[in-house]
């Protein structure tokens, strides 16, 4: 048995669909035959048993025919009923039963073997009897044995008995009619199966086909037709989307190794450019001026922390889109409930030491998120670095956090409204900001925070001049009784 389903399942899978269809049809089939056989079988016995029980001959004319003293014994009917001389008639036997079993032939030219069912209708045991007997020259019969009712003195019954010949024959031509049906149906459902399996299975073919060429190519332009709203239209739908995403995705690594290709290019070759001047001075032995050494050291530890900065902001665009439970995903922390009021407070903190010639005022009311501590802070440190880069000196950015709503607003210059769709975008620098440090990944970073945390982030201009950014997250204005980490 393991070895047919091994081999079954070694066929090709339209060879496996063709076979169950055929298996199913004809096991449909096969029932159906069988049912329709019996019916049939039954219907011709029923139909034989109301032959034997209108077909017997009058009593009248049995007990003419026999010696009543000679059937105890064993003897011979006196002669044959009249009229019942006919060749095919002799098919029917008519037999005498006495209660003690004895019997005497009144039309036929074989015996049949007398039942017990038949002695007991002759005792007047039972009223009437159909049954299953053998004659003489060994073929079945069908008996239908009824009492001599007309003369209750005698304890004798007669038995009609006809061939199963009649019926069997019939039977016989049936089962090969249906076996020939049963035959062409098999086949012609193979063959439909095999075709269905065909038709049905050539958008698979279609699929298999173009995963092999994208596997061969990495071509993920090539798109499958679909056609209807069915299981493989859907799965069709489901690759083109698959490797829609996969080439965008492929863009979007491109472009941000070209991206970030072309933003290291610039402080490492001001960096290079520096140590060469100053590996050339050791080299040659003339000294650099120390005010313009110590300025060189200075623009090299600046080149070298943009460099950080920028590897930093690379490093964090590439973590996995949210941290472990168990908190060793790569940025270090793990999701829990945090308060949003007091990580905002010690943002704050350091925006203040960025900027102490600003003014930030800050109004937070208490409020419960779920987070990554790091990755938040983080994102909060970044909104606020950008109001404090664009503010002007002695200007003032007004800090707001209220039911899970935190609003920054600078009153720098403000952001073009053409400009206000890309902000976000990875590496996108405003080309006033250009002259400014910075790699233009800060609020892809919040962007992509706040929206891990549940959030959404906006950046708008403000009424009066200046840029509003929110940041809107999730959460409580109590913190749940028990705060796990998640």
């Amino acid at each position: 048995m393991n070895r047919v389903l091994r081999r079954f399942r070694g066929l090709p899978l339209r060879s496996r669909l063709a076979l169950l269809v055929a298996t199913a049809v004809a096991l449909a089939v096969a029932a159906a035959a069988v049912t329709c056989w019996f019916v049939v079988r039954n219907a011709l016995l029923d139909s034989l048993d109301d032959a034997l029980s209108s077909n017997r001959p009058k009593q009248g004319e049995v007990i003419q025919q026999i010696d009543i003293d000679a059937v105890a014994g064993g003897a011979r009917c006196l002669r044959e009923i009249p009229g019942r001389d006919q060749p095919d008639l002799y098919k029917q036997i008519i037999q005498v039963v006495a209660e003690n079993g004895s019997n005497c032939i009144v039309l036929g030219r074989q015996s049949i073997e007398v039942d017990a069912s038949d002695t007991a209708v002759a005792a007047r045991e039972r009223s009437a009897t159909y049954h299953d007997t053998t004659a003489a020259n060994g073929e079945k019969y069908r008996v239908y044995t009824y009492p001599l009712e007309d003369y209750p003195q005698l304890q004798l019954a007669v038995s009609v008995a006809r061939p199963y010949s009649e019926i069997d024959d019939t039977l016989d031509n049936l089962a090969l009619i249906l076996l020939v049906v049963a035959g062409v149906g098999v086949l012609g459902a193979g063959a439909a199966g095999l075709w269905v399996a065909r038709t049905g299975l050539r958008p698979v073919d279609q699929l298999t086909a173009a995963v092999e060429h994208v596997a061969r190519t990495e071509d993920l332009s090539l798109r499958i037709p679909v056609e209807g709203d069915d299981e493989i239209a859907r799965l069709s739908e489901s690759f083109n989307s698959m490797t829609a995403s996969l080439a965008s995705s492929r863009d979007l690594q491109q472009q941000l190794i070209a991206d970030a290709g072309h933003e290291l290019r610039t402080p490492l070759t001001s960096l290079r450019t520096n140590i060469e001047l100053l590996a050339r001075s050791e080299e040659t032995g003339r000294a650099i001026p120390p005010d313009d050494r110590r300025a060189l050291l200075a623009s090299v530890t600046a080149q070298m922390t943009e460099l950080a900065a920028l590897i930093g902001d690379l490093q964090e665009l590439s973590r996995p889109d949210a941290g472990t439970a168990d908190g060793d995903g790569d940025g270090g922390g793990k999701i829990q409930v945090i308060p949003f009021h007091d990580l905002t407070r010690t943002a704050l903190a350091r925006a203040r030491l960025r900027g102490p010639e600003l003014t930030i005022t800050a109004e937070l009311a208490p409020w419960y998120v779920r987070a990554e501590p790091p990755a938040l802070e983080r994102a909060i440190v970044n909104v606020l670095d950008n109001a404090v880069k664009f503010s002007p000196p002695g200007g003032t950015v007004e800090v707001t956090l209220d039911r899970g709503r935190l609003t920054v607003r600078d009153h720098g210059p403000g952001i073009p409204e053409d400009e206000l769709p890309h902000v976000f975008d990875r590496f996108w620098r405003s080309p006033s900001a250009r002259s400014l440090p910075g790699s233009g990944l800060g609020l892809s970073i919040v962007a992509r925070t706040v929206r891990q945390s549940g959030g959404e982030v906006t950046l708008e201009a403000a009424e009066g001049g200046g840029t509003v950014a929110t940041v809107r997250l999730p959460g409580a204005a109590t913190p749940p009784p028990e705060s796990p980490a998640l």
